[in-house]
């Protein structure tokens, strides 16, 4: 497979972004989900990433900001791991607010948020490589409104997730090239991607 530059793979990226936001916002609208007077915020989930392309996408949008505002998203960032390292080590999920989340709750990157943050709150499913479905019941308020449904005898609609992780697995490779077996394998927290600074390919 031939490699990608980077910016032909940061385009296929946002491409294959763009059908994960027009299958949530399908699923979002049928079942009615939003995400207004919600008493939660799902920027204080503890998501592990496991990609190098969405790492540099991250970076690439970071590297467009101002730079006062890149340093403080560095400056949480920092405190949001040495947090979630002492919950860590007591044993506890961390329960901590994103980095990226500005004063009015919204993202400060959200055009280049990755790909659990975009998916997290409708109910979804993949096939893994051996066949198996994995399914994920959405957000709380979603598993409200799909008990709802299911109750009345309807039923949540579920978007498929198997294309979009099949589409970004054959991305990385692409985008990370012949290295990819021996690097280490991404495993990482937005924050630690900030604090880490861009990923390393070689």
């Amino acid at each position: 497979m031939k490699k990608l530059t980077p910016k032909a793979a940061f385009r296929k990226v946002a491409a294959i972004y763009k059908r994960m936001a027009e299958g949530y916002s399908q699923a979002a609208e049928a079942m009615g989900l939003t995400c207004e007077g919600c008493t939660d915020n799902c920027c204080y989930s503890f998501f592990q990433h496991h990609t190098y392309i969405e790492w540099a996408y991250l970076w690439e949008g970071l590297n467009q900001l101002p730079e006062d505002r890149r340093n403080e998203f560095i400056r949480r960032s920092e405190e949001y791991v040495q947090q979630a390292q002492a919950a860590l080590q007591r044993g506890e999920k961390p329960h901590i607010m994103c980095p990226l989340n500005m004063e009015d709750g919204k993202c400060g990157l959200y055009d280049h948020r990755l790909m659990i943050c975009r998916m997290h709150g409708v109910p979804n499913f993949m096939t893994r490589p051996d066949g198996r479905s994995v399914t994920f019941p959405g957000c709380w308020r979603c598993q409200e409104i799909t008990e709802g449904l299911e109750a009345g005898g309807g039923q949540a609609p579920m978007v498929n997730r198997t294309p979009l992780y099949r589409d970004l697995a054959e991305l990385e490779m692409a985008f990370v090239g012949k290295n990819l077996r021996s690097l280490p394998k991404v495993d990482h927290t937005i924050a630690e991607m900030i604090v880490i600074g861009p990923p390393r390919l070689k």
